[in-house]
Parts: C-alpha cells; sequence; structure tokens
C-alpha cells in the first residue's frame, strides 16, 4: 500500500497489510524482494503449513469450491468468489457471520456488473445444483429397507450394515437384469402369442446349423399320474419344460412388425450380455468406492480413535432412537477397534518360534479347508452323474419318491455341502489366530468360492455327460441330441431345482427353527416383573402337551375303531336277518 492510499484512510482504521507466504520469504538486505531462501522451506511449520495447504486445496477441490492461493487471504476469497463462489459454497467456510455476509454482498455486487447471459448461466447453476442436493435428500428416504438397515447399523455394527446393503444392492441388480429381460426378449413374444399387436413370427434361416438340432421334440403322454404334476412342479420338467422360463421355449423365429423385424435369437444374446456387463461394472463401481474408503480408513490406525471421538456424532440427529443407535453404534465400532488394536499388539510380541507354530499351523489346517473343498466337490460330480444316468430311466418304472429323490440328488448334495462347510470354516478360522476382522474376511472368502465352486463343478458335470456320445455320433449337432434335445435346457433344469430346494430349506428353517425358538427363548412380562422363561422348561411344558396330546388322538382313534367294528358287526346282522326274513317269505309263497 502507497504513503498516498495509506493517508487516505479515515483517522483511528489500520491499514490492512498483506499476508507474506512463507515461500516469498527472503533474508536480503535489500528487504524481501530477493528469491525465497531453501532453508526456511526446511522449517518445521513451514512443512506443516505445507501438509495443511495441499490437504485443503484437495479437500475444495473435491468438493466443488475453486478457491486459488494468493499473498492475501482477502483476495483468495475475493479471487473465489468471481470464478465459481456460490451461496453453498460460502457456507461450508469455518468464518463469523460477518465475514460471510461481507462475501455475499461482494457476490451480489459483482453481479450487477455481469452481463445477462451470465448472470443466468449462474442463476441456473446454482438451481440445479440445489435441485440435485435436494434430489439426493429425497432418493435417501426412498431407498429399500433404510430404517431397518440403519436399526441394524446401530445393534450390530457397520460390518454387519454393510453385509445387508450389499443384499439390498443384489435385489435391485436382479430387478434391473429381470426388466432388461423381460423387455427385450419376454414382452416381443408375448405381443406376438397373444395377438396384442399386429405381429407375426418369421423363420430366420441359419446356414451353419443342422435342421435335426433345431428340433425340440417335447413328449405328450396320454393319462398319466397325479403325482408327476408334482414333479413337474418341483423339477422344471413337463408343462414347465414348455414355459418361457426355459431355453427349449423359445425358437430362432424373429417377430415381424409392420416396420420392421426383430431378430429374437439376437436379441437374446445381446439381453444376456447386457446384463452381464451392467453386473460388472455396478460390482466394480461398489468396489471402487468401498475401496477408497478403506484406504482411507488405513492410513493411520489413531486417526480413526479421533474421528469417532470427535467427528463421530450426528448433531442433526433429535430422535432419541436414533439417538440411542448411533451411540451404540459408535461404542460398537470403538470396541471392534480397541480389539483389533490389541490383536495387532499382540502379533507384534510374537517371538520367533511362536510365528514358525503359527504358521506351520495355518499350513495344517489351510490342508484341511483344501481337503474338505475336494471331498465336496467329487460328492457333487458323483450324484450328478448317479441322477443323470437314472433319469433316463422311464417315469412309471419310479415310485414318487425315489423319481423325486434321484431327481434332486444333486441340489441336497449342493444344499447340504453349503450348510456344513461354512459351519468347518468357522472351526477352524478359530485355531488360525487371525484378527477378527481378517478371519470375517477369510471366513466370507471361502464360502463365497464354495458356493461359486459347487455350481461350476455341477455344470462341468453336466458338460461332460451332455458331450459324451457313447454309441451315437456327435458330429451333427457338437453335442448327444439324442439324449439332450435341447442341453440349455437340462442346465437350466438343474438350476431351477437348486433354486427351489433352497427356498424350501430356508423356508424350513425360518419357520420350524427360527421362529419357534425366537418365541421360546425371549423374556415373559408377568404383574410387572420381568420373568424369564427358560428354554428347558418351556421344552419340557410342550412336551407334555404334545404327548397328552398325541395319547388323546390315539384314544379317539382306537374308540373309532371300536366303533367301525360294532357298525360292521350289526351290518353283518342286519343283512343275515333280511336274508333270512326273504327265505321265510319265499317259502311261504312256495306253499300257497
Amino acid at each position: 500500500m502507497s504513503e498516498s492510499s495509506a493517508s487516505a484512510l479515515p483517522p483511528g482504521r489500520r491499514s490492512r497489510q498483506p499476508f507474506i507466504h512463507p515461500e516469498n520469504l527472503s533474508l536480503d538486505s535489500s528487504g524481501f524482494s530477493s528469491p525465497p531462501v531453501n532453508f526456511l522451506q526446511e522449517l518445521p511449520s513451514y512443512q506443516s503449513i505445507a501438509r495443511r495447504r495441499t490437504t485443503i486445496l484437495s479437500r475444495d477441490k473435491q468438493s466443488g469450491t475453486l478457491l486459488k492461493p494468493t499473498d492475501s487471504y482477502s483476495s483468495q476469497l475475493e479471487g473465489g468468489i468471481t470464478e465459481n463462489l456460490n451461496s453453498q459454497s460460502i457456507r461450508k467456510y469455518a468464518l463469523n457471520i460477518s465475514e460471510k455476509r461481507r462475501l455475499r454482498n461482494i457476490q451480489e455486487t459483482q453481479m450487477k456488473y455481469l452481463s445477462e447471459w451470465d448472470q443466468w448461466k449462474r442463476y441456473s447453476s446454482k438451481s440445479w445444483k440445489r435441485f440435485i442436493g435436494k434430489a439426493r435428500e429425497m432418493t435417501t428416504h426412498l431407498e429399500l429397507w433404510r430404517e431397518d438397515i440403519r436399526s441394524i447399523e446401530g445393534k450390530f455394527g457397520t460390518g454387519i450394515q454393510s453385509y445387508f446393503s450389499f443384499l439390498r444392492f443384489l435385489v435391485l441388480l436382479n430387478l434391473v437384469i429381470f426388466l432388461i429381460i423381460f423387455m427385450l426378449v419376454l414382452l416381443p413374444v408375448l405381443l406376438t402369442k397373444y395377438n396384442i399387436t399386429n405381429s407375426t413370427f418369421v423363420l430366420i434361416p441359419s446356414k451353419d446349423t443342422d435342421v435335426q438340432c433345431t428340433v425340440y421334440p417335447i413328449s405328450s403322454s396320454g393319462l398319466i399320474y397325479f403325482y408327476s404334476y408334482v414333479i413337474d412342479l418341483l423339477s422344471g420338467t413337463g408343462f414347465l419344460e414348455e414355459t418361457c422360463l426355459f431355453y427349449g421355449h423359445y425358437t430362432i423365429d424373429g417377430v415381424k412388425f409392420q416396420n420392421f423385424t426383430y431378430d429374437l435369437p439376437l436379441a437374446y444374446l445381446l439381453s444376456t450380455i447386457a446384463y452381464l456387463a451392467l453386473s460388472l461394472l455396478w460390482i466394480v463401481k461398489r468396489s471402487v468406492e468401498g475401496f477408497k474408503i478403506n484406504l482411507i480408513r488405513s492410513e493411520e490406525h489413531f486417526q480413526s480413535y479421533c474421528n469417532k471421538i470427535f467427528a463421530g456424532w450426528d448433531f442433526c440427529i433429535t430422535n432419541r432412537g436414533m439417538a440411542d443407535l448411533k451411540h451404540s453404534s459408535l461404542r460398537y465400532e470403538l470396541r471392534a477397534d480397541l480389539e483389533e488394536e490389541r490383536i495387532r499388539q499382540k502379533i507384534a510380541e510374537r517371538t520367533t518360534e511362536e510365528t514358525i507354530r503359527i504358521y506351520s499351523l495355518r499350513l495344517f489346517l489351510n490342508c484341511i479347508v483344501l481337503a474338505v473343498l475336494a471331498a465336496c466337490f467329487y460328492a457333487i460330480y458323483r450324484a450328478t452323474i448317479f441322477s443323470q444316468e437314472h433319469m433316463k430311466k422311464e417315469i412309471d418304472k419310479m415310485v414318487f419318491g425315489e423319481n423325486l429323490l434321484i431327481l434332486y440328488l444333486p441340489s441336497i448334495v449342493i444344499t447340504l455341502a453349503n450348510f456344513i462347510t461354512p459351519m468347518i470354516f468357522a472351526k477352524i478360522i478359530h485355531y488360525e489366530d487371525y484378527s477378527p476382522g481378517f478371519e470375517i474376511r477369510l471366513t466370507i472368502l471361502r464360502c463365497v468360492f464354495m458356493r461359486l465352486a459347487t455350481i461350476c463343478v455341477l455344470v462341468f458335470t453336466l458338460g461332460s455327460k451332455i458331450t459324451s456320445c457313447d454309441n451315437y455320433s456327435c458330429e451333427l449337432c457338437g453335442y448327444n441330441q439324442k439324449l439332450y434335445p435341447c442341453w440349455e435346457t437340462q442346465v437350466g433344469q438343474e438350476m431351477y431345482k437348486l433354486m427351489i430346494f433352497d427356498l424350501i430349506i430356508i423356508l424350513a428353517v425360518t419357520l420350524f427353527v427360527d421362529f419357534p425358538r425366537k418365541h421360546i427363548s425371549s423374556p415373559w412380562p408377568s404383574n410387572g416383573t420381568n420373568s424369564l422363561v427358560t428354554s428347558p422348561f418351556c421344552c419340557s411344558l410342550i412336551m407334555f402337551y404334545f404327548i397328552a396330546l398325541a395319547g388323546a388322538h390315539k384314544r379317539v382313534v382306537v374308540q373309532l375303531r371300536e366303533q367301525l367294528s360294532l357298525e360292521s358287526h350289526d351290518k353283518r346282522y342286519l343283512i343275515q336277518k333280511l336274508t333270512e326274513a326273504q327265505k321265510d317269505m319265499k317259502n311261504r309263497l312256495d306253499r300257497q
């Protein structure tokens, strides 16, 4: 500031000296006008300021605030206002009310000197950002199971909450996949089949496919047993095999509308590629977001304690129930972090002998895990081979239970493997001496690998049977066309049976195990005092009534049996008397 400008200031008001950044300082005889000295950049205070400035710049860049560092604090703010400073970015600064008002006045003053086009652009940009913020706030209230998942987070922590959030993501992903398949494949077929639109099926010739490979004969029996419909419903055969649920229902025909021909085989292929690509991109996007969060949290272990204690509370919470949930969530996270730190300290204090012993034990336990996986895979392979070989027999030659058991044998083995192996993995992981977080991740990894590998083994076994031609030639179609006219339908039926059996098991466990156990072991209030009725007493009481009820039913059955016996004797006696009366009447008529 020059002398003339300084003298022009009103009396009693100090002139504001510009802030000199450490990079511009220099200890030269002529003042601070020479280039900066390097040793000033080595001071701890300068290093701290540089780190904080880098953090602030990166945070402002992410939040959309474009404030460039200048030589003075006021010029820094005013320069930012002339570029992209809006009302929301002003609120984000840690300034007092008077300073924010001054900045807003400066912004309104500068708006007057802008052209109408620039004013409209700035106003529309503010309105659009405000609309996006309101829309995001509204969409948070439309999330599926939002309150339930927040309740789970408050009671069991963010780890369990992330699991249920992932399940919600799978539900949405399956819904999107269904919409893609329905719009691109099912809807044109249904519109043409039921004559909703003016469209017809047209044959699309294929040069590389033999005619015999496109024929899919559906066996039509005359009079069949009733239990065959039950088997068809549970296994996907019979009347379900002819529906749009399976691949064999679709033909190589196209759908001809008024102005164009819809290539149905191409649509089937492209829709499959589309939902697989969408699933991959969506999963990768979620994984990258989680990876960023984990990378930030893993930079410093003790930083998480400060974040949770000093910045973990949400002061916008006004509901007492939500406050309790948030409080329990923070408490659970702190306990988990302390347990992780204790395990980490224990690992750091291990000796060489303990390290060798632990790694040897882990190697042995991993060999046991591999042996369990190999046994499960071999059992699935043998069950699939046995089921496919016995399915060639006619249904009439087998009884209902035997037929259903053979059809569901691969699904039963896969479900048992998926049910037993997680319990084995949970027992083994306790002896490997990992941290709690790594134990959960490793157990989930093993279980997911088990579930995916069982499906791969099932498909591999089916593929080996489909492509095996004993006395028949596979050169025509590339597979055993006589036994498997549509091998895609056969694979789909196996997936259908696996899904149905999993659904039956889940419903049975929920209704007959979890639901009774929840109500049996829950506390029952009585006259203002909470008396906990223990499970053994409840089980004994229920068994007593079950035994008494069974005895009553037995007595009723015995009484009904005796009554039926007496009625049969009465009927026999009446028939005998009627016969004798008829004989007497006949003799009298003969005498006359």
